[in-house]
């Protein structure tokens, strides 16, 4: 599946709330098991963003929908990054010798 890295920031809201942070991660992955989602890693960082998600997703359009639905509560923004491994790299990699 491909996987995406999730840059997050608290907005006001989120960062009220950031006791409930732990709590809104377990609801977090339950939401995206739902939608066919699998967290793979949850990070609370410094620096300028607040959490890292590691997902992976079967496609575009449902990690879209995951993280517009999680969004849409309010708490989090999220920059979204799709991942490549090392193979898949490889793969596209193989198609430039054209």
């Amino acid at each position: 599946m491909p996987t995406y890295v999730t840059l997050l920031n608290w907005t006001d809201q989120g960062l009220r709330n950031y006791k409930d942070t732990a709590k809104r991660a377990e609801t977090f992955d339950a939401e995206l098991q739902k939608l066919g989602v699998r967290l793979l890693n949850l990070y609370w960082t410094l620096g300028p963003y607040d959490v890292v998600a590691v997902v992976e997703a079967p496609d575009d359009e449902t990690a879209t929908a995951a993280l517009l639905q999680r969004g849409g509560m309010g708490n989090i923004r999220s920059t979204t990054l799709r991942a490549f491994g090392r193979e898949e790299v490889e793969r596209i990699i193989a198609k430039t010798a054209g």
